[in-house]
């Protein structure tokens, strides 16, 4: 029985396959470019009214959040370098039915970034004059706003559509500018204007611990470090992934968390006192509807302004670009597993799954409608985000269980002890969230339901080929874990009713996680059935049936 590990790179493009043309560098711009986007623009500010200066422990707690999923997936990835990874793991570990419920948390969380960072970037236009007629006072897209935005998406599918190594090459580019840009505004502004008093002037922590705690999941922050998944999703298009994928994932991630929490810092330190004369709840300036590019103008930097008016264009615009690319990966890892139509595993001749890319341009054209804005998302996609991660460390915990002795080019020091811790922590980043979030949430989770498993009702029916095995047994703790994360927000103190006090509440989250990680890892499948599984998706993915 050959496991993934035994078969080759792709020298050449085959129908229904993927070019394996990226290498480190490619990987790990992939990764930061999507950490590096519209998350810097706003993060800082949103952070520091949610938690004053406090903000930096929020950063900090949030980095280290990322870490330690960033350090599971690097050993995911070169365990099984496969395209759209983070859909799979589950499916190998817990079989059809938790495969399929994390393979679309992963879908939606990517499908709805690209548009996100549109709005980003229009957002940002309206400093502009011939955009200011972009967007409505409520932050929703004019009828002009609208086409703006669906030109963009269309940009970046038609670059998708140049094939992997174009990619790379154009997200390259883009992240050396997206790094240089916020490197140069750190030392320029740190330099020219920084107030130290600022960290305590109207206190450090003003809203104590649970702003701490809730500008992590609400202001932007996890969102901001989100990305580091790119690379796994770019696994199958990897030219030496079991080597690369471990040092791109984990690179990027503290690449990321140290530009950020430095821009927190200088953030702080540079604003005007006047500006928060009244508590940092009440931040207010001239332009601040553009944080970073409104500061530099109030301090006297008008050229830096300039410059990051322009970056607001570029940042977004890199992981909007990327974002394109991993939603069209997801899809086609979820039809490999048989959640979604064949149609969604057909390429083009350089390699590209065009439907998946066309269906990701629809998205982002419905996510354009008059919904929530920017800054009302960010929670909402942390949330389905950190959901999606949390299938790792649940799927890490049974191959080390049930696969001991399969080749780990990376192996996780203390990952026995890690793998629960993180999956831990992704509970109470969800948590943190808040009630009303996880409501939108939930609904989001059931509509997938809905759908793929419309289609594998279907499909099994049918008796078609990619017809999957629900394994209701494996997936037995899922729906327990879902309601009772619900159960627990609904009860807590994070926008919920608060009959549960603070800090019993994640003890609570503690002990409840704990518990289903080794529920789940006890109720997984059979070594012999995950390595089934592994042959199967391996086999397609090199043009096989």
């Amino acid at each position: 029985m050959a496991s993934v590990d035994q078969i080759a790179p792709l020298k050449a493009p085959t129908p229904g396959s993927l070019r394996r043309d990226v290498g480190l560098i490619g990987l790990m711009w992939a990764s930061v470019g999507s950490i590096i986007g519209s998350g810097w623009l706003y993060g800082a500010q949103k952070a520091v009214v949610v938690a004053g200066p406090a903000a930096i422990i929020s950063w900090s707690i949030g980095a280290v959040a990322i870490v330690l999923l960033a350090l599971v997936h690097a050993e995911l990835g070169g365990l099984f370098p496969v395209a759209g990874g983070t859909a799979r793991y589950p499916h190998y570990a817990f079989g059809g039915l938790a495969g399929m419920s994390f393979g679309w948390f992963s879908w939606l969380q990517a499908a709805t970034v690209a548009p996100i960072e549109v709005e980003a970037m229009i957002g940002y236009a309206g400093h502009w004059s011939w955009a200011q007629g972009l967007l409505n006072t409520n932050g929703t897209l004019t009828t002009s706003g609208f086409i703006v935005a669906v030109v963009l998406m269309a940009i970046f599918v038609a670059v998708n559509f140049l094939g992997v190594k174009v990619l790379a090459h154009t997200n390259s580019a883009a992240t050396w500018w997206k790094i240089a840009v916020p490197l140069g505004a750190i030392f320029v502004i740190a330099v020219t204007n920084f107030h130290p008093h600022n960290f305590t002037s109207h206190g450090f922590a003003p809203f104590g611990a649970k702003g701490v705690l809730s500008a992590i999941s609400t202001s932007g922050i996890i969102f901001a470090l989100l990305g580091f998944e790119q690379a796994i999703q770019l696994a199958g298009e990897s030219r030496n992934p079991k080597r690369d994928l471990p040092r791109a994932t984990i690179g990027s991630v503290v690449i990321g968390a140290v530009i950020y929490t430095l821009l927190q810092v200088v953030y702080i330190g540079a604003l005007p006192l006047a500006s928060f004369a009244h508590g940092w709840a009440k931040l207010n300036y001239a332009g601040i509807s553009g944080p970073w590019a409104g500061l530099a103008t109030v301090i006297g930097l008008g050229w830096l302004g300039w410059v990051l008016y322009a970056d607001a264009i570029v940042s977004p615009g890199g992981t909007g670009l990327i974002y394109t690319t991993s939603t069209s990966r997801i899809s086609y890892g979820l039809s490999k597993n048989g959640y979604a139509p064949r149609l969604f595993e057909k390429t083009d001749g350089r390699g590209v799954p065009w439907f998946g890319l066309i269906i990701s341009f629809v998205t982002g054209v419905i996510c354009f409608l008059p919904f929530p804005s920017w800054q009302e998302l960010v929670s909402f996609i942390t949330s389905a985000s950190v959901l999606m991660y949390a299938g790792a460390p649940l799927a890490f915990g049974v191959f080390r269980d049930r696969l001991p002795n399969h080749a780990r080019p990376y192996r996780l020091p203390g990952g026995n002890i890690i793998s629960p811790l993180s999956f831990v922590v992704a509970s109470l980043i969800i948590y943190w969230a808040g009630w009303e979030t996880l409501q939108r949430l939930g609904w989001a989770i059931v509509i997938g339901y809905v759908l793929l498993g419309s289609y594998a009702w279907y499909a099994t029916k049918k008796q078609l080929p990619n017809a999957p095995r629900l394994d209701w047994k494996a997936a037995q703790w899922l729906p327990v874990y879902l309601i009772g994360m619900g159960l627990i927000a609904w009860q807590g103190g994070f926008g919920g009713q608060g009959h549960i006090p603070l800090w019993w509440d994640m003890a609570i989250i503690t002990v409840f996680s704990v518990g289903i990680y080794y529920w789940a890892r006890a109720s997984a499948v059979a070594a012999a059935e995950i390595e089934q599984n592994i042959e199967e998706v391996a086999v397609v993915d090199e043009g096989g049936h």
